[in-house]
Parts: structure tokens; sequence; C-alpha cells
């Protein structure tokens, strides 16, 4: 029945012109000149559909995932049903108010308090000041930044913006609710709280839209899913359907060599161009639990010397669990001052931490908070399985997580009986 339908989407495009008028600022002089040197020919323009031919219809309570490359138009179609740009042509009808966390701070005012900017993005959602009170206290409490209600959103780090920011989207009760990859900012316990909260709103009736690059969240959570690839719908269906067809995609594109993938983000500056893997300073096809081994990125600068570069590498779980590894860089302490035109960023890793499975591999590269290369899953890596804790036993298949040493032990309490202590002592696991 049509009173069913939360979201209807019928033949949407996003049509962007992209001309040497786009390059920056200029100054009065080089504008009038380039006027004077351009008249009566007008600007060269290119266009660029960032969707095409865009169908699809979400039901009330269905949880929605969108996949695909970076580049696919993932996030222009979530601004389109966000109302913060226009279709150039088609239509996106949403029943029902929205709320949607796009990118960390979006929708607060950087110079109101927390407390103000929840109140704010209430007003938005047309809810009453009584309806916001009575949500008040979960919200601060799911975002646990209380001690910060009262401070200017400006001052909050990214990690806190985002958190108030996913409590304010998720708890002001919207019939629907768009969620973009930014909870990758947060960390594994936060992302799980999220999850969570996304699926409570699903079972109370109300609709999600999630975009993830994290297949596992994406079978676990959505109802089904499309995956967009270079502006257009290239599956649609059930969840497993359209994360095989992605996963497939996935291979496919590593028939490309790096330097080739146009499937990337940032200003060119730094530009990746091969990842491999060594063990003893050969290289293998995959990492074996326990071993130790170095990833080697392979890089090239056409601009001319980077400075103050920091790398990155995540390790994202094709399915089946929520295991991730990141690294990075800078984190810790590792400088490059200036990075030769070409090279190699070795990162090497002491007894490989992640259990038997396949995962994706996303890499990036930075400088001053720019992004100058970013490319998602660049490999489907296999991991063989290991003796990490060099005892001959395996992690049990269902904890996919990433490992860690430990040391487990007993310790009696005080009134604990003589011959019980001297037993508990002079045992251990």
């Amino acid at each position: 029945m049509p009173d069913e339908i939360a979201i209807k989407v019928e033949n949407l495009g996003k049509r962007y012109e992209i001309g040497d008028d786009d390059a920056g600022y200029e100054l009065l002089t080089e504008t009038i000149s380039h006027w004077v040197r351009t008249f009566g020919r007008g600007p060269k323009h290119k266009e660029f559909w960032a969707l095409k031919n865009i169908n699809f219809e979400v039901r009330r309570g269905e949880t929605l995932g969108i996949i695909g490359h970076n580049g696919a138009g993932k996030s222009t179609l979530l601004k389109i049903l966000s109302r913060i740009t226009l279709p150039t042509e088609g239509r996106a009808v949403l029943h029902g108010r929205v709320g949607a966390l796009l990118e960390v701070g979006t929708g607060f005012h950087q110079e109101l308090t927390g407390r103000e900017n929840i109140f704010l993005n209430g007003a938005i959602l047309n809810m009453s000041r009584a309806e916001i009170i009575r949500k008040f206290d979960e919200i601060v409490e799911f975002a646990d930044i209380g001690p910060f209600i009262d401070t200017p959103v400006k001052r909050y780090s990214s990690g806190m913006q985002m958190r108030l920011a996913f409590s304010v989207a998720a708890h002001l009760e919207p019939e629907i609710l768009i969620v973009d990859e930014v909870l990758s900012v947060g960390d594994l316990a936060f992302q799980e709280k999220c999850l969570g909260r996304m699926e409570q709103v699903s079972r109370e009736g109300r609709t999600v839209v999630f975009i993830s690059h994290n297949l596992g969240s994406v079978l676990a959570l959505c109802d089904s899913a499309i995956m967009l690839s270079k502006g257009e719908i290239a599956s649609t269906g059930s969840v497993r359907k359209v994360v095989d067809d992605y996963v497939g995609d996935i291979v496919h594109q590593q028939t490309l060599h790096l330097s080739q993938r146009t499937d990337r983000h940032g200003n060119g500056a730094l530009r990746f161009t091969e990842v491999w893997f060594e063990r003893d300073g050969k290289v293998v096809d995959s990492p074996t639990t326990g071993s130790d081994c170095d990833i080697v990125l392979s890089y090239e600068t056409p601009g001319g010397p980077v400075k103050n570069a920091n790398f990155g590498v995540m390790f994202g779980a094709m399915e089946g669990g929520a295991a991730t590894l990141n690294l990075d860089s800078e984190t810790t302490g590792s400088q490059f001052e200036v990075l030769p035109s070409t090279g190699q960023v070795r990162c090497s890793l002491p007894r490989f931490p992640l259990p038997p499975a396949q995962y994706f591999i996303h890499i990036w590269a930075e400088s001053g908070g720019t992004r100058l290369d970013e490319v998602h899953s660049v490999l489907v890596l296999t991991v063989a399985g290991g003796d990490f804790f060099g005892t001959g036993r395996m992690p049990r298949a269902e904890n996919r997580t990433v490992l860690v040493d430990q040391k487990w032990g007993v310790e009696p309490t005080e009134d604990e009986p003589s011959d019980l202590a001297a037993q508990s002592s002079s045992s251990s696991a």
C-alpha cells in the first residue's frame, strides 16, 4: 500500500558542471583578465553525472544498506535524501521527519553549546520543547559528553561531535534515519553502540538508510541493499545478493593495477601505486596469524615534495564479525617531514594480530588534515591461520576480533583457607 512507503525515488539524477572557473579564488585583476580572454566564447564546462536513473522504494520500518566504491555516488544520494542538495532531474519523496548524520558536525552551530544544539536540532525536526526535554537526558547519556554539554561545540573533538550528532539524530524520534560512513570516526565500542541503536530504531517501526563499507554491519543490520557504481544502480535486492555482487566487483577491480584505479579520493599530490605484504624480506600472498610481516605501500608524488605526511591502513572484516584493525603512522610518533618523490612506506607488524578470515584493505595518506590519496578495497586479503599464543590452540571461529597478548591468573582473597590459597597460587592459565 502507498502509505507503507517511507521513501520513493524516481528517475533521480544529479549533474555537476566542472570548468576552469572552479579552480579556486582569483584576484580581481586575474578575474578581469580571464573575462577579457574568454569574452564571447564563454567558459568551458564538462558535465559530470554523479547520479543517473536512480529508482527504488523503501518501506516503513525497513533498513536499506547502500554500498559501493569511492565516487560511486553514495554521499550525493544521501545528501539529496536529506534535502541538503537538490536533484537535477527526477524526485525523491520522503514521508516523515528525517534525521541525518552525514558528516561530523552536520547541522550543528559551532558557536552554540551541546545543550543548545540539541534543542536547535529538535526544532529543525519540528519537535516540541517538551518532546526534546523528555529525550534530553537519554541523548546526553548515549553521547557520553555530560561534563561538556554546556561547552561550545567548536571546542569538541571530532569524536565528541560525532557522538553527539549521532545521538541527536537517533534519539529525536525521526521517522527516517539516514547514517553515512561517518561512524568509522568512532572507536569500535561506540560503533557497536550505534549499530545497536539503529537496530532498535528499526524495531520501533522507523526507517533506516545506512551507508557503510563494513559488509558485516550491512549484513547484520539491513533488510535489503543497493550497490551503486559510477552513479547508477549496479545491483539491488537482498543483502546477501548485493554483498556478493560487491565482492565480485572488488575481485574484478583487483585485476587492475592500483595505479589505474580511478575510484579514489584526494588531491592527487601523492598517489599509491602498489601494495604488498612481505615476510622475512619475501613477498607473500597472505600473512599468517601470529607471524611477523610487513605491509609495503609504494607511492609517487607527481606534484613535487610532500611534507609531514601521515599514512594509514585499515583492515575490515568482509562479513561475520566486526574485526577491524586500524594502523596510523602519526599515532605511533612516526614522522615523515619530507617524502622522496617516489618511495615505499613500510609498516612492520610483529605477530600479525588478525585471526584467519577474509578482510578488505583500505589505504590512505594525508598531510595537514588534507587527504592526499585514499583507495578502498585495494585488496581482498585472506589471512592464514596460525598459533598466535603459542599454545597449539586456534582462536574460536566466532571470536573474529583483533588478537592481543594476554596473561591470566587467579589470586586468593584475604580470607581464603591456606590450603586453597596454596593450590590457587600454583595454577595459572
